[in-house]
């Protein structure tokens, strides 16, 4: 099964991180890939660039509304996502465990969705 790893960190502590921190945290997504790709699971993956530069089209009563950045406040935003291709959600698990979520010391996590499949028309 396909599931997708989203990856939530706080944009602020990236942006202050030192490079040192910065190659830390490249490094360490380096590896996932690398072995993600060795083993034949990784579908996808890509950082996001900041919630600065997002669009959130909302539709309220069949009118779309154009927003700058992301739709709701948080601490943690968005800042990539991976799409692995795992036996079950223990071995999703597993990967989620080595993915790299903080900068400059911070905390962030790894939501893990199972991806769903579009039935053929």
């Amino acid at each position: 099964m396909r599931y997708m790893f989203l990856i939530y960190s706080r944009e602020t502590e990236i942006a202050e991180g030192s490079a040192a921190d910065i190659l830390k945290v490249r490094a360490g997504h380096w590896a996932v890939l690398d072995e993600t790709r060795r083993r034949g699971v990784f579908c996808a993956g890509e950082p996001l660039r900041p919630t600065a530069m997002a669009t959130t089209v909302r539709v309220e009563g069949g009118t779309s509304m154009i927003l700058d950045g992301p739709f709701a406040e948080t601490k943690e935003q968005l800042a990539g996502y991976y799409i692995l291709d795992c036996e079950n959600l223990d071995e999703a698990i597993d990967w989620a465990k080595q993915i790299p979520t903080s900068c400059k010391g911070g905390e962030g996590c790894v939501e893990i969705r199972p991806i769903g499949e579009i039935p053929p028309l």
